[in-house]
């Protein structure tokens, strides 16, 4: 019978197998329930969709479910890190895994850095509230604005609070993984008690006219309300489901990641989908969305009724506490892509350094979390936002197009998980996440290609001479 040769995931490093599924449906939790709820929502809703920001989380989600299946196949498959990147390698080649590896750089560290901006809007707010505000000049970026031709100075000198939590949360990663995990379980269980409570008290308060008209008509530019306002907001809230994908680049790290994985990615997308449904449908609700548009909607939209404003204090703790596991998730995630990427020799072997003592990849956690506390110090974060969402979206795509080339090419490959519908599927992954690609802004898109540019630039001068053998390749063995 034909079958696969095996990938032994213990061959690949002295990664620590320490997570549980419990851990793993957290970690994806982690990531998702955050800058979404507690930061994008409002954005979404201000400027491209107004009450219909709920449809938009429906088109994300149904984005993420289709791709999150082709996740699962292939992480039960090839149950290492790496994610997207090892998927590829595995099925594509060397040159289109460095690609998608390059984008989910870009995805993970411009993530990290826009959650780190949103969680210092609360923090800010927090501070404010308790009589210890912190001092304008390092309260927030130095520049704003969302494009090349809109940035402007806005006199301060860097968001510290982002800052100081990407250092934190980058020690904690260096301690260990299970440290990392159990300090996340925490997090996840305030946050969602909180969103919980907001939904629950949130439903008696609505005011139905804040829901009229439900979608806003276009305002004559493409994108700003109306249905192209609907499909614009979910390419720009995309960014907030990128917590699954965190699942599987943790799989190296799992007890049983052929079972675990699928569970964790599922079960994670299915729950904060409907978390988020419901969140901007009374966020939206109790709040006219004209006034979404700042740091901390939440509380900014609790703190319009009078019923509902004592709730405020407790949503600025909430989210203070949630987007910091977010931080803590997707800086884990993006070590473990360079963790993978470095075995490769895709990029210097610095950031495949495992600590003798913690087993993790402590020179790789540094350097991240140097480069993204740059990034959430100095900019805006609608940039960043949008910068996130294209480079996650393509790694979508890449990754639907290789389940069904892996279908062809290896049909009696051993499967712990499969997609089903696959032919259905993986192609409604690649054209959900077309479309919300075609939606995002002309910026976005030139941004997206000078990443592409440096990362090809890369991979010429110092990838394609540094890099070995493939390790992943998967292949059928003949009947015997």
């Amino acid at each position: 019978m034909a079958g696969n040769v095996p990938l032994n995931p213990d061959d690949e490093g002295d990664l620590k197998r320490a997570l549980g599924p419990l851990h793993l449906i957290t970690l994806g939790i982690g990531a998702i329930i955050g800058a979404g709820i507690f930061v994008l929502t409002g954005h979404a809703a201000a400027g491209f969709a107004g009450p219909a920001v709920v449809l938009s989380f429906i088109v994300a989600g149904l984005g993420c479910v289709f791709a999150g299946l082709c996740y699962s196949e292939y992480a039960s498959i090839i149950p290492l890190a790496g994610s997207a990147y090892t998927y590829t390698d595995a099925t594509l080649g060397r040159r289109w895994a460095w690609f998608v590896g390059w984008n989910l750089v870009l995805e993970y560290l411009a993530a990290s850095s826009t959650v780190a901006v949103g969680w210092s809007g609360y923090f800010n707010n927090f501070m404010t509230n308790i009589g210890l505000p912190i001092p304008v000049a390092f309260a927030s970026a130095p520049i704003a604005g969302t494009g090349f031709g809109s940035m402007v100075a806005t006199g301060t000198w860097f968001n510290l609070p982002a800052v100081a939590l990407v250092a934190l949360v980058s020690l904690f990663l260096i301690i260990g993984v299970k440290t990392s995990a159990n300090f996340n379980n925490v997090m996840v269980a305030i946050k969602l008690s909180i969103v919980l409570v907001v939904i629950f008290v949130g439903f008696g308060h609505m005011v139905p006219a804040n829901h009229v008209p439900f979608i806003p008509p276009n305002t004559g530019t493409f994108g700003q309300f109306g249905w192209s306002g609907v499909f614009r907001a979910s390419g720009v809230i995309f960014f907030a489901y990128i917590g699954f994908d965190a699942v599987s680049v943790a799989a190296q790290e799992a007890k049983n990641p052929q079972r675990d994985i699928p569970i964790g990615i599922l079960g994670s997308l299915v729950l904060c989908t409907i978390l988020y449904v419901l969140m901007s449908w009374v966020e939206t609700g109790i709040a006219h969305y004209t006034t979404l548009n700042v740091p901390h909607p939440v509380s900014a939209a609790l703190e319009a009724l009078p019923d509902t404003a004592w709730l405020a204090p407790f949503v600025n703790v909430g989210a203070i506490v949630g987007l910091a596991s977010v931080v803590l998730v997707l800086l884990l995630g993006q070590s473990r892509i360079f963790y993978a990427m470095s075995r490769d020799g895709m990029i210097p072997p610095a950031f495949k350094s495992i600590h003798p003592r913690f087993a993790t990849p402590w020179k790789g956690n540094i350097i991240t979390g140097i480069v993204c506390g740059i990034m959430a110090g100095v900019l805006p974060l609608d940039l960043l936002g949008e910068l996130v969402s294209i480079g996650t979206l393509v790694a979508f795509i890449v990754v639907c197009v290789g389940v069904m080339i892996l279908r062809k090419r290896v049909p009696n490959v051993h499967r712990p998980f499969r997609t089903p519908f696959v032919w259905f599927t993986a192609p409604a992954g690649i054209f959900m996440c077309g479309v919300m690609i075609g939606f995002l802004p002309m910026d976005t898109w030139i941004r997206f290609a000078v990443w592409t540019v440096i990362g090809a630039l890369i991979y010429l001068f110092y990838s394609r001479h540094h890099s070995k053998p493939s390790r992943h390749t998967i292949r059928a063995q003949p009947a015997e």
